[in-house]
């Protein structure tokens, strides 16, 4: 399996992290905990689906989860925002991150997205200081962060939910400041280079564990995009 994952080039880590079929944040949920029980809700403007965030348990030990979620379909897409979470998704997080600190329940992250929600009603709630706050809010919460990018982590949008004494990232995961696309767009203003760009901006789970900036690689089963197989070897 290591001779078979070194093949794989950036591009390839990429298309993975981003295929439908890979496993989202409620799959490994379910997987990783004995019970799960979802909250919702800001608390002011509505509970956006983008963001799940509850309570887990592994046994005796009591967790608040908070994971941005993706679909697998496009219903499930729509209803989810395709996995961009609006302001109420941070504010939401951070209402859950305080209760975490309140009753000193650890607290997990599931990063999963390719980005914060653009778009001008978002804006206009606060995107940008919900994302501010939520960075914040983990960086002084005094109980356990553990961070886990399990597919595309890109922009603000996964950083949000990033900050953490533990920052863990899947094997074909990939984090970055903005999409290989975009990243191409910007600097050479063509797109169709975004393999290329995908091999500069060091996005892999190698390329950041060299840097430092993640702590662990979680090594991944041999049917890496497919989420039947997935489960199966978890199990």
């Amino acid at each position: 399996m290591k001779e078979e994952s070194k093949k794989l080039t950036a591009w390839d880590r990429f298309t993975i992290a981003r295929s439908q079929t890979r496993p989202t944040a409620l799959d490994y949920i379910n997987i990783i905990f004995d019970d799960f029980l979802e909250l919702h809700g800001d608390r002011e403007f509505k509970d956006d689906k983008t963001m799940v965030c509850g309570l887990a348990s592994i046994g005796n030990q009591n967790f608040t989860i908070i994971a941005e979620q993706k679909g697998r379909n496009t219903k499930e897409n729509i209803e989810r925002n395709f996995g961009m979470p609006s302001p109420e998704s941070y504010k939401k997080g951070i209402r859950f991150m305080k209760q975490a600190e309140k009753f000193r329940r650890p607290v997990i992250t599931f990063i999963d997205t390719k980005g914060a929600y653009p778009g001008l009603e978002a804006e206009e709630r606060g995107q940008g200081e919900a994302i501010a706050r939520s960075m914040l809010a983990l960086a002084s919460l005094k109980t356990i962060v553990i961070a886990i990018v399990i597919g595309e982590g890109s922009s603000g949008g996964a950083l949000a939910i990033g900050v953490g004494d533990k920052i863990l990232m899947l094997e074909n995961a990939v984090y970055s400041i903005l999409s290989p696309e975009g990243y191409a767009s910007i600097l050479w203003k063509d797109n169709t280079r975004a393999k290329e760009a995908a091999e500069i901006m060091k996005l892999t789970a190698d390329d950041l564990y060299n840097f430092k900036v993640i702590d662990e690689i979680i090594k991944e089963p041999k049917d890496r995009w497919s989420r039947k197989r997935y489960k199966f070897s978890c199990k």
